[in-house]
């Protein structure tokens, strides 16, 4: 079973990912959102080869199967996203018949910190189900989508979901405390027994200096431990693998402008990151 850990190498070439990848139409999403943001992301349009190892399909692919593996998508549980921006997830929980509430920026707040330009925000239920991932009439029946501010989640959440998910999403909140403070709060959005899998930006490059307030941020080591001491604290339960891959394509460090072929780790200012995926569960 998947526990909290690094983005690797070797995840790509097992079962669990290729079932996964399958299922999303991942490299399809992923296609349409770096293509449609080539200035910002890309030199040139990209082939679907170029996708084989990319830190967002891991991303996407791990939380579909963390869940997948604690029984979480099944008939009527009921699923919370965060800043879902236009990713597959969404309507691929619809399709195992879960009750979706997928929640992004409000428009004005998304359109001024560029997420809108940049096609990573959802405006519409339809943007949801852009790959065709979930009937549109079972789409429509059990997913619905809300504005909501992550920094101060509405207490109408709590205690509403068994499942809750975002694909780095809580590093933009402004700094790493907002983004811890983040989430240990929306664990309180889960019913007893309930499941909560995140994925944000690691540093690979640093445990002593790092971004900690800016648009996006950068968590170290040191910061996921902290994180992990609240939440236990809280009477959470996380463990985490801190363990690195070495394999020779995350040996690779993507450089703006990016490639994206491979992007397993790439340069955000100074510091070489990944993404890291942490699942924490309410007892």
């Amino acid at each position: 079973m998947l526990q909290s850990q690094l983005c690797k190498e070797q995840d790509f070439q097992s079962q669990w990912y290729a079932d996964a990848f399958m299922k999303l139409k991942a490299e399809d999403a992923l296609l349409s959102l770096v293509n449609n943001n080539m200035t910002d992301h890309a030199t040139a349009p990209l082939s679907r080869l170029a996708y084989r190892f990319h830190r967002k399909l891991w991303e996407w692919c791990f939380i579909y199967e963390a869940l997948r593996q604690r029984g979480a998508l099944q008939p009527n549980k009921r699923g919370l996203g965060f800043g879902v921006g236009t990713e597959p997830l969404t309507a691929a929980f619809a399709s195992h018949g879960c009750q979706i509430t997928a929640t992004d920026l409000d428009f004005e707040v998304a359109q001024a910190q560029g997420w809108v330009a940049t096609n990573q925000h959802a405006v519409s239920l339809q943007e949801l189900n852009g790959e065709h991932i979930c009937d549109p009439a079972q789409f429509a029946k059990l997913v619905t989508f809300e504005y909501a501010d992550m920094n101060h989640i509405t207490p109408s959440y709590d205690g509403q979901f068994d499942f809750t998910w975002s694909s780095c999403s809580f590093e933009h909140l402004g700094s790493i405390e907002l983004g811890t403070q983040f989430i240990v709060n929306q664990m309180k959005c889960l019913r007893p027994g309930g499941v909560a899998v995140h994925t944000t930006e690691f540093n690979l490059s640093s445990n002593e200096h790092t971004i900690d307030h800016n648009l996006t941020v950068l968590f170290r080591r040191r910061d996921i431990e902290q994180m992990v001491h609240r939440l236990r604290a809280e009477g959470y339960e996380i463990d985490v693998d801190f363990s690195l891959g070495i394999g020779p394509i995350e040996s690779h460090v993507d450089v703006p402008p990016y490639s994206h072929h491979p992007h397993l780790r790439l340069q955000l200012g100074q510091f070489v990151t990944t993404s890291i995926a942490l699942i924490i569960h309410r007892p």
